[in-house]
């Protein structure tokens, strides 16, 4: 997003231009092999959940193709849950590998710290009843329910553990959160001391569900690094999306909606971005990514920043403002065809950044003057107004600047949270 960000990227470059080739084949692959939202409905038809309430998505990252290889070793990963629930479910996603995924273990505890887990608190995780699943290349599993509870802001670790090599992976890569690897199979350990190494990036986890019995749906905050988290600090969950939910834990009576995270870093509305793992199009994975969320209600809609600073309009022309209403309003049509609410956030300034230039800043405020006034939204946020520099409106306000002149800092991203306005979301 950012030339901070870019230059970032440009370093992990050379080890990946290879893959390049394989993009067209995978993205044809993720949309036609996982239909909408089918993996959720068929593993309801398969372990159903037990108890009373509303199935909601608690974590769910976006997926990207483009991550490393593993081979005879087990992930742990961090999920850090928005809501509280039970009966929960996690999904493990093959949609961006060009290769089946066989993985041997999946275990479940809580975390007690870094890669610790509390002891006692592990459980094995089925799928269709077995402690093995293979996953075909595209396509996404579902696990059986599982017999742990969750409360609002705690942390579960997720372990995997893969026997043989995979080629590359499904990943997420910015995920400001802790992950650790260990050789061999320390799926069910409670102890870290085998997780020599760690990253900072979820690989394969895609999911984490549950059975709330107070949330009503989920919202669904989409975007790109700025709704990813970017600048944010790792582990501490002060993305806008974090405060958003813990807002909506903090109300009066007991929390009515979940929230996650499904922005990219990177990620534009309108076309693929050549760094593999920063996404296909917001056109081409809205469906899965947001409206396929179990539970979803609403979804904030935060992206078009990148088409901008990259000039990037369809079909490799120049963009313009038109462009970018014609992608949103397709998105809106998707969004209401599935009967789900869609809220739009203005885009904000980034005077400083190297994206920031007079025409690209004219494109800006031309596509936030529509948000605001077109009515085509359900409900808008003005992002741009809450975090703009009073007197230099093209600007951030310092206060919020992380230094790169376009991602909040910490107290950035809680001024965003405090900017929406609850009653626009369904609860």
């Amino acid at each position: 997003m950012s030339p901070n960000r870019e230059s970032t990227a440009a370093a992990r470059r050379p080890r990946r231009r290879s893959l390049l080739s394989v993009l067209g084949v995978l993205t044809g692959m993720a949309l036609t092999v996982v239909p909408l939202s089918t993996a959720n409905v068929a593993s309801a038809a398969v372990s159903p959940a037990h108890g009373k309430g509303t199935r909601v998505s608690a974590w769910s990252p976006g997926m990207t193709t483009g991550g490393p290889s593993f081979d005879n070793q087990t992930i742990r990963m961090v999920v850090h849950s928005s809501v509280a629930g039970s009966g929960a479910r996690i999904t493990l996603s093959n949609r961006y590998s060009p290769a089946p995924l066989d993985v041997s273990a999946v275990d479940v505890a809580v975390q007690a710290s870094g890669g610790e887990a509390t002891r006692g608190t592990t459980r094995n995780i089925t799928f269709g009843g077995s402690r093995h699943v293979t996953i075909p290349a595209g396509a996404e599993a579902v696990s059986d329910v599982i017999p742990i509870s969750v409360s609002a802001g705690e942390n579960l670790l997720v372990s995997l553990y893969v026997p043989g090599t995979t080629g590359m992976s499904t990943w997420h890569s910015d995920a400001f959160d802790t992950t650790y690897i260990a050789s061999g199979n320390h799926a069910g350990d409670d102890s870290a001391a085998a997780f020599g190494s760690t990253t900072t990036s979820w690989y394969y986890l895609a999911g984490l569900d549950v059975l709330s019995p107070t949330a009503r749906g989920t919202v669904v905050a989409f975007g790109d690094s700025i709704t990813d988290g970017y600048h944010s600090s790792t582990g501490t969950y002060t993305r806008w999306p974090d405060f958003l939910g813990r807002r909506l834990g903090a109300g009066s009576g007991p929390q009515k909606l979940s929230v996650v995270d499904s922005g990219i870093g990177g990620n534009r509305v309108l076309t693929d971005v050549p760094n593999l793992w920063q996404g296909v199009s917001a056109l081409k994975r809205f469906g899965h990514d947001a409206l396929g969320q179990p539970g979803v209600k609403d979804v904030i809609l935060f992206e078009g920043i990148n088409d901008i600073g990259n000039n990037a309009g369809p079909d490799g022309g120049p963009l313009t403002a038109q462009d970018l209403v014609n992608g949103y309003r397709t998105l809106i049509d998707q969004a209401h065809a599935a009967h789900v609410n869609v809220i739009g956030a203005t885009l904000m300034p980034d005077q400083g950044n190297g994206y920031y230039t007079p025409a690209a800043e004219a494109i800006r405020q031309d596509v936030n003057h529509w948000i605001r006034t077109s009515g085509a939204f359900d409900g808008v946020i003005d992002f741009d107004q809450t975090m703009r520099d009073s007197s230099n409106p093209a600007a951030l306000n310092p206060a919020y600047d992380s230094g790169d002149h376009i991602h909040p800092n910490d107290a950035g991203m809680k001024a965003m949270s405090d900017a929406i306005d609850l009653r626009l979301l369904r609860s």
